[in-house]
């Protein structure tokens, strides 16, 4: 018995999926970020640099090491999920340094289970973005921005 697909066999629609686009890297020079209360995982593109995943903190100096560490790097654009208030902190020091900040909607994120570590969903964060497979939850500048850290209305 042959296994007929919408008047295919199998091994026609085989053939035929041999031939599925690429992926194309849009983003050669993205971060992918996991933040926290405490600290911050960034990765980088591992052609970038022999440690492409960082820890850093979440003091201020240490927000600055950070956006420094990505400028050496150069890169351009980070993806942060955009869950908790964690972000918040680290986006004028990123515009300050030139660095888009791109915050995705964590669903999309997350759709690929077996990813449990921080350090697992940077590396994930940083993939998809320079695939340019994240779409941005929200677009904004600095100015929208409260100066206790929330949304101005």
């Amino acid at each position: 018995m042959r296994n007929v697909i919408g008047g295919q066999t199998m091994a026609t629609r085989r053939k035929k999926s041999a031939h599925a686009q690429e992926l194309f890297i849009l983003h050669e020079h993205a971060a992918g970020i996991d933040s926290g209360a405490t600290f911050h995982v960034v990765a980088i593109p591992p052609a970038l640099d022999a440690e492409p995943v960082q820890t850093f903190g979440t003091f201020t100096q240490e927000r600055h090491r950070l956006a420094e560490w990505l400028v050496e790097h150069k890169i351009t654009t980070v993806a942060m999920e955009s869950t908790g208030v964690y972000w918040v902190a680290v986006f004028e020091i990123f515009q300050n340094h030139g660095i888009d900040v791109q915050w995705v909607n964590a669903r999309e994120a997350n759709a690929v289970p077996g990813r449990k570590t921080d350090i697992n969903d940077a590396q994930w964060l940083q993939k998809l973005h320079a695939f340019g497979l994240l779409h941005c939850a929200y677009a904004m500048n600095i100015s929208e921005i409260g100066s206790t850290g929330g949304w101005k209305s």
